[in-house]
């Protein structure tokens, strides 16, 4: 963390690709703007980028401006290159060959929402561990096997910052600016923008059941549909498959073939996330929080989420009230 006096400004260069997402370019532009408002300096500075320097248009149909030209941009501290929808058609040689270019020359490269696919196209993600949005996983998995990508809310691997799309990129500047600003100015930052909680880099990003399973598996979907709403008393395999009208052994099947996991796990696992909710983003005790996700005594919480999260419900509630005292 940089002391007051040794604070020094801080560059950061936002490529607009064509249809990018104008939600998460926001979401990294304003913590940045909010850090400097509350250390009454401007330790942050920004450009909007784009590959011919006319401003490009937002998959919402609106633009940002003043925009430089890719080949115009002084070495910035890092360069983000920020996409959104039909990403692909977005990416031209030129393009990455100018991002190999700022690669020679050391700069820290980062993708916002499906950004990273143009820096894995370019080779630039090579053996590194990267995220992307969620539904572009699977194939830039398929597309990219010397990436490790992964479904963290974003990622970090030496000189490499990718992450999400939507509210991602605020978490993954919130990170940025506590190692820089220290926690408090994260902190304060984030309550500026009504964030319950700083998410952390081993979040993992919210992946719809839909985008895992696909939509044609209607009796898997209303399966996890009936679980989602009886977290407080669990429904036995039974009674699921009485209410679905599918078989237990059909629902046993079902979820090995498309998640790899048997529906008890499954099962599991919905209500731990739910407890981990509560836990972080609440204040109701943890025996209040033990019997509003299913579970017949703590010492069978504590057990269950140990073994999920690696440390009991008590170290999360923790990490909550630390979190809150550190801010001023």
């Amino acid at each position: 963390m940089e002391t007051s006096a040794s604070l020094r400004k801080c560059r950061y260069g936002f490529l607009t690709l064509p249809n990018y997402s104008l939600i998460a370019v926001a979401n990294a532009l304003e913590p940045l703007r909010m850090a400097n408002r509350l250390v009454s300096r401007e330790v942050y500075e920004w450009v909007i980028v784009t590959p011919d320097g006319r401003p490009a248009i937002a998959s919402g149909g609106f633009s940002l401006s003043p925009t430089v030209a890719l080949e115009r941009l002084d070495n910035p501290d890092i360069l983000f290159v920020c996409g959104g929808i039909n990403v692909r058609d977005a990416v031209s040689a030129a393009l990455l060959t100018q991002l190999r270019r700022f690669a020679e020359r050391r700069v820290p490269l980062g993708g916002l929402c499906t950004g990273g696919y143009a820096l894995a196209r370019a080779g630039l993600l090579d053996a590194h561990k990267a995220t992307i949005h969620w539904e572009n996983l699977s194939a830039l998995r398929e597309e990219f096997p010397r990436v490790q990508i992964s479904d963290q809310l974003f990622t970090i691997d030496r000189d490499r910052f990718t992450c999400s799309g939507g509210t991602a990129p605020l978490d993954l500047m919130l990170h940025l600016i506590n190692g820089r600003l220290g926690s408090k100015i994260s902190q304060l930052v984030s309550e500026q923008f009504i964030v319950d909680r700083v998410r952390k880099d081993t979040d993992r990003q919210y992946i719809p059941l839909r985008a895992q399973i696909g939509l044609s598996n209607r009796g898997l979907i209303r399966v996890a549909q009936l679980m989602e709403e009886n977290i407080e008393k669990p429904m036995s395999l039974d009674n699921i498959a009485r209410a679905t009208g599918l078989s237990r052994r059909q629902i046993e099947r079902l979820f090995k073939r498309d998640l790899n996991v048997v529906p008890k796990r499954f099962y599991l696992e919905m209500r731990l996330r739910r407890a981990r909710e509560l836990l972080l983003q609440t204040a109701m005790p943890i025996m209040d929080v033990t019997t509003a996700c299913g579970f017949q005594s703590p010492p069978h919480f504590s057990k269950c989420y140990r073994s999920q999260f690696g440390h009991p419900p008590s170290a999360e509630r923790k990490i909550s009230e630390q979190t809150l005292a550190s801010a001023p």
